[in-house]
């Protein structure tokens, strides 16, 4: 028998839930099943970010008023206070997790093993499980600390992805959505899922002028 193996996605509170969101819509786009844990943080970045609350017990259409679109798709929520849910334990499957964006807290959290809630917990099972996770870090500047939680996190196998548009996609004028997309891919590359979210390096310059 086929056994479900979603991708668990956690968004902590650091600024930048607009990357989230595309990553979210990436996923569900590519038909991938998806695990959802939002912080108590990240609700109220979206609400001071989109304007959506997002509420445990109205969580479906908090999250499609948050995404612009009905999520659709083989997609699950855990609250981010429920230590018992399926992605707190290694037996549970899984494909693996990204956190996007993670905040310098959940960053020091996961490095650290603290499981202060379902999404550090679910980070450092897939962690130790070997699974792939990615992290997206969205913080500037950064400090000696702050580096030394990416170490670690990317010396216990995550890949440590900041929240770094490039242009050559869509070139200088490039719109807030068009950066957000960039990232986006780059974050869906990572995890091996197919996405037509920016155009790739061609090798030509000035392709994005074209």
């Amino acid at each position: 028998m086929d056994q479900r193996r979603p991708w668990v996605v956690g968004v902590s509170g650091a600024s930048g839930t607009p990357y989230a969101a595309a990553v979210l819509r990436g996923l569900l786009d590519a038909g991938a099943p998806v695990d959802l844990v939002v912080s108590r943080a990240a609700r109220l970045t979206i609400l001071d970010e989109t304007g959506a609350a997002f509420r445990d017990a109205h969580w479906a259409g908090d999250l499609a008023a948050w995404l612009g679109r009905p999520a659709g798709g083989d997609l699950r929520y855990w609250p981010a206070g429920d230590l018992a849910a399926g992605p707190s334990s290694g037996s549970y499957p899984a494909r693996g997790m990204i956190v996007v964006p993670a905040s310098t807290a959940a960053c020091a959290g996961i490095a650290i093993g603290l499981s202060k809630d379902l999404l550090q917990r679910a980070a450092e099972v897939n962690l130790k499980e070997r699974r792939p996770v990615v992290v997206v870090p969205r913080e500037t500047p950064v400090t000696r600390g702050h580096l030394e939680h990416l170490i670690t996190l990317h010396d216990a196998g995550a890949v440590v992805l900041p929240a770094s548009p490039g242009f050559y996609g869509a070139g200088a004028q490039a719109t807030a959505a068009q950066l957000v997309d960039f990232v986006a891919g780059k974050v869906l590359d990572a995890a091996g899922v197919p996405h037509d979210l920016f155009r790739r390096w061609s090798g030509t310059l000035g392709a994005a002028r074209d």
